[in-house]
């Protein structure tokens, strides 16, 4: 086993942090953890830690005490969100119970790391955070690092209940365009929301009447940290999407929703679901509404 130490080269003033240390907090910080409390033995002591990036990744090297959990398999797995039995097992065997603590990071984003958050949230687990800046952060950080991989965790009773407000269907979203109060926000490139880019879908273009955010303005590219709540706040409010109302976020399979979902959560909005299948399923549909929105396309962003 090696346990690596990174030297902190220089100190870094995170997005929302000025150079008083004053800062402006999100209105659900608990969301986040910070990569220096993760550092603190007896925080980490408190998390089972889960890290999601490659298998190769990880045993280079990871957080000490983090158990992989692969995000493809997971992706897939999901489905419908019916497989409550299926789902206890997969999560109680990572050692997780109805009352523990779990942090998330990847290299990827926030996107992979994301997900996973949303699925053990719908699932009914309660403290799920992100670790703040994901894998980058940690580096960033200089904390340490091992290639060594955790005894075995002892498997947990889970029971797995679907919290089903936490996902839309596509019929949802059908009863919403006829008058509903749900606002739609479309997560994807500004290419898939115009059409320009249709990935691999029969169809392109946008659900009537969604607002649009791409995902990755949500984040802080430099630190792969989420943008401070001022900018986030401003982010919402130039794309008319109202943090007091109820929203559904898509993409095109639930991955860089989850970000959204999240970033509206960590800025207090309190009836936020995910559209999962998204514009997988809507775009491929025979009978969905579709409109092109007139604007300019922007380079398309990877899924």
């Amino acid at each position: 086993m090696r346990i690596r130490f990174v030297p902190m080269m220089a100190v870094v003033l995170w997005p929302g942090i000025g150079m008083g240390g004053e800062a402006e907090k999100y209105p659900r910080p608990n969301l986040l953890l910070e990569p220096a409390e993760l550092a603190t033995p007896e925080v980490a002591r408190e998390f089972t830690i889960l890290d999601v990036r490659s298998q190769e990744a990880y045993q280079k090297e990871h957080v000490p005490g983090a158990r992989r959990v692969d995000h493809d398999e997971w992706k897939t797995a999901f489905g419908d969100g019916k497989d409550a039995e299926g789902w206890g097992k997969r999560i109680g065997q990572l050692g997780i119970g109805p009352r523990s603590k779990v942090v998330i990071y990847d290299d990827n984003g926030i996107k992979d790391a994301a997900r996973i958050w949303w699925i053990l949230r719908y699932w009914d687990l309660d403290d799920v955070r992100l670790l703040s800046g994901g894998w980058k952060g940690w580096k960033a950080g200089g904390y340490p690092t091992t290639d060594a991989a955790p005894p075995p965790a002892s498997p947990a009773e889970f029971r797995a209940r679907p919290r089903h407000e936490r996902l839309t269907t596509m019929e949802q979203v059908l009863r919403s365009l006829r008058g509903g109060s749900l606002q739609i926000v479309d997560a994807r490139s500004e290419n898939e929301f115009c059409g320009v880019d249709t990935l691999e879908n029969k169809r392109g273009g946008a659900i009537p009447g969604a607002k649009h955010l791409d995902w990755s303005d949500l984040i802080d590219q430099a630190t792969q940290r989420f943008k401070s709540p001022e900018q986030l706040r401003r982010l919402f409010g130039q794309a008319g999407i109202d943090l007091s109302r109820p929203a559904a976020a898509h993409c095109q399979s639930g991955g860089r929703a989850a970000v959204m979902v999240f970033a509206l959560e960590l800025m207090g909005a309190k009836s936020v679901s995910n559209y999962y299948r998204g514009w997988s399923e809507w775009g491929n549909a025979e009978d969905t509404p579709v409109v092109v929105p007139e604007q300019e396309a922007k380079s398309s962003k990877p899924q």
